[in-house]
Parts: C-alpha cells; sequence; structure tokens
C-alpha cells in the first residue's frame, strides 16, 4: 500500500554533504484521520548496504569480523565492535559487493551468497537499506589473511567462532550490532536449527 498520496513535500535543502549528505525537509503528512499536519524531518543518507553471514556447517562455525567504528565510541562504546562484514554498494550489485567486501575484511573467497532479507538500519531518520546474505565457507576457501584496506582506514580482525558462541554474545552484549544479531538470529532458526 503506497502512502504516495499522503505525503507532499515543502522543502528539502541540504545540511551537509561529504561522505554522507544530511538533509532536512519540511513537508505535509496527511493522518489517518483525514488530517494534515507539517513536520520538519532529518534524513541521514550515507548509501544501501550489504551484509553476509559466513557459516560453516560441518564445523557449525560463523566468521566474524572485530574494528573500530567511530559512530559506536561516540556513544561511550570503547570496545572494538564484533559484526558481520559489511560494505557500501558503491554502484555495484549487491551479491558483486558482498562478495568482494567478505574477500577484503575476512581473507574468504565465498563461492556462493545467499540474500536472505532486506532491513532499513534505523527508519526513523536514516535512509540506508543492508541487503543481508549469508554463504557457506570451507577452510579452502581462505586467500588471505583480510583485514581490510589500511586506505580506507580498516584495520579489521578476523573472528572464527563456534555458532552457539556467537549466539550468546548477543545476550551478554559483546554483539550490538544490529545487522549481525538479524543474521545471527536467522542463521539460528534457518541454518543451525537443531
Amino acid at each position: 500500500m503506497t502512502i504516495r498520496n499522503r505525503v507532499r513535500v515543502r522543502e528539502t535543502r541540504n545540511i551537509h554533504k561529504g561522505w554522507s549528505s544530511l538533509n532536512q525537509a519540511t513537508i505535509d503528512f496527511q493522518r489517518s484521520d483525514g488530517s494534515w499536519q507539517t513536520m520538519v524531518r532529518d534524513n541521514f543518507d550515507c548509501g544501501h548496504g550489504a551484509t553476509v553471514l559466513l557459516y560453516n556447517l560441518d564445523r557449525r562455525t560463523v566468521i566474524l569480523v572485530r574494528q573500530f567504528r567511530y559512530s559506536v565510541f561516540c556513544d561511550g562504546y570503547e570496545e572494538l565492535i564484533i559484526e558481520t562484514p559489511a560494505g557500501l554498494l558503491d554502484d555495484a550489485s549487491p551479491e558483486e559487493r558482498i562478495r568482494a567486501e567478505a574477500e577484503e575484511e575476512t581473507g574468504y573467497r565465498v563461492q556462493s551468497v545467499r540474500k536472505v532479507f532486506e532491513a532499513y538500519v534505523s527508519p526513523g531518520a536514516v535512509s540506508q537499506k543492508n541487503i543481508c546474505f549469508v554463504g557457506a565457507y570451507s577452510p579452502e576457501d581462505r586467500v588471505s589473511d583480510g583485514g581490510g584496506l589500511a586506505e580506507e582506514g580498516e584495520d579489521i580482525e578476523v573472528l572464527e567462532m563456534e555458532f552457539d558462541e556467537a549466539y550468546a554474545m548477543i545476550s551478554d552484549g559483546r554483539i550490538r550490532d544490529g545487522k549481525t544479531i538479524m543474521l545471527l538470529q536467522y542463521a539460528a532458526l534457518n541454518l543451525f536449527a537443531a
């Protein structure tokens, strides 16, 4: 069901343009009772991304990465964050981009990936959508040490761990990244279900 006829954009203005952009819009929105309400809303846009959970069913393991993320540091989280390999699409197809990111960050050249869902990061203010994949890996798929690209500021540690340990890290707070939590929950229900 489209809501296009319930939204009138009065004005948009760019507040910041850099690696990402921040735009502010004045809109009229038709409420469910038929009345119109004027609102001012900000939208942070850094482009859509893709992420993948690499898994090995025989070994019951997953590959995650640990790295510095400035945004969570600003929020007071003073640990390196554990997450699934991910990257912005940068005009590539989601599958092409995530296969390249997986190899760049983890050192694993996965043979195939499968899209399982799409999720908006934080729809109240962020337009970014993550296309989420899973991909089986084996030790033979490792072609490098991974670690990301230093010229992009990446200093990534590759973590191979038992799935049950990774899943438990959601509850104890060691994993706080939304896309990673969603993919681990998907894996618990669909890949590693007992």
